[in-house]
């Protein structure tokens, strides 16, 4: 016989599932922001989707969660933004607002975190 690589003939079904989960917190600006400057909103200043005080942000998890911000339905850029998940007294979201920018009072904030739990399933026939 001639040589040959040696390998065992396994037959394998595998599932992978990945559920997204999404939160939104609402806040109205308190008060004008003009750059440079910051615009800090803490936990207990946001709503949830059923109109309830948020009692905590969600912590991220590395490569299965991230967060959006908008400003009056606008995408922000990430480098304005710093998140701190908690509940009151830790959690909150500073906006920065660079200079030659303004956030107006009362304009709607929406903090919209996404995180995913991904499962799989892996059968092995022989």
């Amino acid at each position: 016989m001639p040589l040959q690589i040696m390998k065992p003939a396994i037959t394998t079904d595998s599932t992978v599932t990945v559920v997204p989960t999404v939160k939104r917190f609402f806040n109205e600006a308190a008060e004008t922001v003009t750059g440079k400057g910051n615009l800090t909103i803490a936990v207990e200043d946001f709503w949830t989707d059923t109109g309830a005080d948020a009692t905590a942000l969600p912590a991220l998890t590395a490569d299965n969660s991230y967060y959006n911000v908008y400003v009056n339905g606008v995408l922000q850029m990430e480098d304005l933004l710093d998140y701190t998940p908690g509940g009151s007294g830790t959690g909150k979201l500073v906006i920065t607002v660079p200079t030659g920018s303004t956030i107006e009072q009362h304009s709607p904030v929406v903090l919209v975190v996404t995180y995913f739990a991904p499962t799989s399933d892996i059968t092995i026939f022989n």
